[in-house]
């Protein structure tokens, strides 16, 4: 399960990540409310937790803007506030459960678990077709008219990343970010040569490109 964790509180933040990833789970953990809303719309997650109050912009505001663009996924919303009404607003303003600290770590699980089978329903397609190829998160396979195509592991993250976000710009920072990480040496030109070499695989012959290069922002995938 991939959940992203949204909480300033860093002794807190920091214990739920180690919790979370005993239990085998992907944690992506931000303290910035604004930068919770990028990853959100950038990445795919079983499971967003939003801390209410965060530097930047409050997890009541990345759970509406998030939800007035149509994110269909679990948000559980963290707060200290236990007043009838802040639990109210806060699901009105459309998280699917809420939690107030002090918690326990196995409430926490249990709600978790609880949002998982309540949202099986919504997540990403694991085969995605798109022309001719058929891209396979689960057995990370990519086929192109039935031949296998074989992609290294940063470049099926970048066409993953691409594909969830069909028909959208992805900025360079965010590709960098998601793929290789925010401590990573790697630099835009370095970013170009993988796009050149997965253009190389999956265009098909004599086609337009799948992956478009929007000049000083980004790479979007479009059929």
């Amino acid at each position: 399960m991939h959940i992203l964790l949204a909480e300033d509180d860093l002794r807190l933040g920091r214990l739920v990540q180690h919790m979370l990833e005993k239990e085998d789970m992907k944690v992506d953990w931000v303290v910035d409310g604004s930068l919770a809303f990028e990853y959100a719309v950038y990445s795919s997650y079983d499971i967003i937790i939003l801390d209410w109050m965060m530097p930047g912009e409050s997890g009541l505001n990345v759970c509406d803007r998030l939800r007035k663009q149509g994110y269909q996924g679990a948000i559980l919303m963290l707060t200290a506030r236990d007043a009838v009404e802040d639990r109210v607003l806060g699901l009105d303003t459309g998280a699917d459960d809420y939690l107030v600290k002090p918690f326990e770590f196995s409430e926490l699980m249990a709600r978790i678990r609880a949002l998982s089978r309540r949202n099986s329903n919504k997540l990403i397609e694991n085969v995605v077709i798109i022309g001719n190829l058929i891209f396979n998160r689960t057995t990370k396979l990519l086929k192109y008219d039935d031949k296998e195509i074989y992609l290294s592991g940063r470049e099926f993250q970048m066409l993953d990343l691409l594909i969830q976000n069909k028909g959208q710009v992805v900025p360079r920072e965010v590709i960098l970010d998601r793929v290789w990480g925010l401590e990573s040496e790697v630099t835009s030109n370095n970013l170009d040569a993988y796009v050149r070499l997965l253009r190389k695989k999956i265009d098909p012959p004599g086609g337009e490109t799948l992956i478009h290069t929007i000049r000083g922002v980004g790479y979007r995938l479009e059929e």
